[in-house]
């Protein structure tokens, strides 16, 4: 078994770095990974992304650009559509600084635990752009939504998330309208995609104790919530259902005119409930140490989130002071991006190489691997994020990905290569095995012995 140092890099951190000249590192532990939440967040100001105000303004240039280009085609002036073409163009360079942004953070980060949990709870909250004008609204939403609220109160994370523009727009909350509204009786209906999710993945969980009901009662309590690119986001009091909701038995709404304060009500109470808790508690066990997690350890994650009143800090020292929290290494897998990061921090790359790529490198040495592998970053298949168990990582397709990749991405980044033994130690350090150790030090070249580590399951597993 690896050391517990050993185990914190790997498990809950980015991964293992080389070790520089002086002083050795001291070792990580539960403070050490605890002390990663505690300590000043220095990343958003060394890897910046769009503000929101940056990314509205962005995306509400694309509706009249594109009516432009079509008003100029009909007219054969082909200056708007060379125009629109350059503003999409603008969208992807954001979208991929984002990305290339939050690379750089988890590569540069000192222990990147809170890194992982900025994946975690951005995975939780799952969101896609559903249009190019939403692109750079991922890393927004990251940073508005999720970051700010790593070690605080998951009350404060759900408002901010579900009623975040990315989230509205991705859930079609922006086309909800309540059916006895001023606008509803003109147009438009309820959508329950919000709701929906609200309650099956974000708070009670699949099988939580709430019925159909419930979930439309919330979604017409969620009526009103609003975004659009020229007014920002916003609450229409036109489009809410007029009169109370009774959501899980609590009645909220009922003021009139109506406001946003009642929808914040029934998020701090759902973010309390005792199934919320619970359903949180085995998630984080789940993606953090086995797809079959300890109930022990479970029960006291739940436990601490139920005496810190929705803490998330208590909950994250429940998991990582279980003994259960250091056993079975090596039962999950690391995802595609985390295997990316991790290889990348291994070979000693900074997170300033990382930013300095220019858009060509970013696609064909990150972004396009990561397609490759099956986790297109910041795009998960649906609002239930990426799967967890191991088998849908590591599958033909993706193992091929990885291994192409391993073989040959690192002379991309390190020039020359290093010693394939030296980089054995500063990428796994004493979780390495013996068979791979005998087939790296018999590696006939350096690229043969850097594929090697890279697409080895000692690697490849935490």
């Amino acid at each position: 078994m690896p050391s517990t140092s050993t185990i914190a890099a790997i498990r809950f951190g980015t991964g293992l770095r080389p070790r520089q000249a002086g002083p050795a590192p001291a070792p990580l532990d539960v403070a050490a990974l605890l002390g990663d939440l505690a300590a000043p967040d220095r990343m958003p100001a060394r890897f910046p992304v769009l503000t929101r105000a940056e990314a509205e303004a962005l995306a509400g240039q694309v509706r009249p650009a594109r009516r432009a280009a079509e008003a100029g085609t009909k007219a054969g002036d082909p200056a708007p559509e060379l125009a629109y073409r350059a503003l999409r163009q603008r969208l992807r360079v954001a979208t991929n600084r984002g990305a290339q942004s939050a690379i750089a953070r988890a590569v540069d980060a000192p222990i990147g635990f809170a890194e992982r949990l900025v994946q975690f709870w951005g995975d939780h909250f799952a969101t896609r752009a559903r249009n190019a004008e939403m692109g750079p609204m991922a890393q927004v939403f990251a940073e508005e939504a999720i970051r700010p609220h790593l070690a605080g109160r998951f009350g404060d994370m759900l408002r901010a998330a579900e009623t975040h523009p990315m989230m509205m727009v991705y859930l079609d909350q922006t086309a909800s309208v309540g059916p006895n509204s001023k606008a509803g009786r003109k147009r438009g209906g309820l959508n329950e995609n919000l709701a929906r999710e609200m309650l099956e993945l974000h708070t009670l969980g699949v099988g939580g104790s709430y019925a159909q009901a419930d979930v439309r009662q919330l979604a017409l309590l969620l009526t009103g919530l609003s975004f659009t690119y020229r007014a920002g986001w916003h609450f229409d009091a036109d489009k809410a259902e007029p009169g109370a909701e009774l959501v899980l038995g609590e009645r909220y709404g009922g003021a009139v005119p109506a406001d946003v304060s009642e929808i914040h009500a029934a998020l701090e109470d759902l973010a309390l409930h005792p199934e919320t808790g619970r359903h949180l508690a085995r998630k984080l066990a789940v993606h953090f140490t086995s797809d079959s997690p300890d109930a022990g350890m479970v029960d006291a994650m739940a436990a601490a989130y139920a005496q810190g009143g929705g803490a998330l800090l208590p909950v994250y020292a429940a998991m990582l002071e279980h003994p259960a929290a250091w056993e079975t290494f090596g039962a999950k897998a690391r995802q595609p991006l985390d295997f990316l990061i991790a290889a990348l921090r291994a070979l000693g790359v900074s997170g300033a190489q990382v930013a300095a790529l220019a858009q060509g490198p970013v696609n064909n040495q990150l972004l396009g691997p990561l397609r490759l592998m099956g986790q297109p970053f910041a795009a998960p298949p649906g609002p239930d994020g990426w799967p967890e168990e191991a088998a849908d990582w590591i599958n033909p397709q993706g193992l091929a990905a990885r291994i192409e990749w391993a073989m040959k991405g690192p002379r991309l980044w390190a020039k020359p290569l290093p010693d394939p033994r030296r980089l054995l130690r500063a990428a796994l350090d004493d979780a390495a095995g013996e068979r791979l150790a005998w087939a790296v030090g018999r590696a006939e070249t350096a690229a043969e012995g850097t594929g090697l580590i890279l697409a080895s399951p000692d690697f490849n597993r935490r």
